[in-house]
């Protein structure tokens, strides 16, 4: 599990599947509005990067200066594309990406539609602001 300090750690970082295959470089870390820990990534996929796609993150772990999560890259690459430019997924954009990844969606606990916490390189995390709306983190 990635914890809010490890935030720094998993923005501008490389993202592993669990056969050690290359996702892409992480960019932005959005927290579950319910409980302020972290929920998702976003990842930079496709022909140079050009493309982000969420990715689950609560099962994920720090290894060395990577993150490594429970999803194999062509899963990741075929995930659906959000827009991450309003700094928060809707309701209905957070139902989609967990039924893609085979979570079950329960009203009472699986509600995140989460806040940004961290963009671009030295992102400081979101302590003490999980749960407001927008963005959390702040740019270094």
């Amino acid at each position: 599990m990635i914890s809010q300090e490890q935030i720094p750690a998993v923005v501008d970082h490389m993202i592993y599947d669990p056969d050690g295959k290359k996702i892409g470089e992480a960019r932005h870390v959005f927290l579950d509005e319910r409980t302020g820990e972290p929920e998702w990534a976003t990842v930079r996929t496709g022909l140079f990067g050009t493309q982000e796609t969420f990715v689950p993150i609560q099962e994920g772990r720090v290894v060395g200066d990577n993150i490594e999560v429970p999803f194999h890259r062509t899963k990741v690459r075929d995930a659906p594309h959000m827009d991450v430019s309003k700094g928060r997924l809707t309701e209905q954009q957070e139902r989609e990406l967990y039924s893609f990844y085979g979570f079950e969606w329960d009203d009472g606990t699986q509600r995140s539609a989460g806040d940004e916490a961290g963009t671009g390189a030295g992102a400081e995390g979101a302590a003490g602001a999980a749960g407001a709306a927008g963005a959390a983190g702040a740019a270094g």
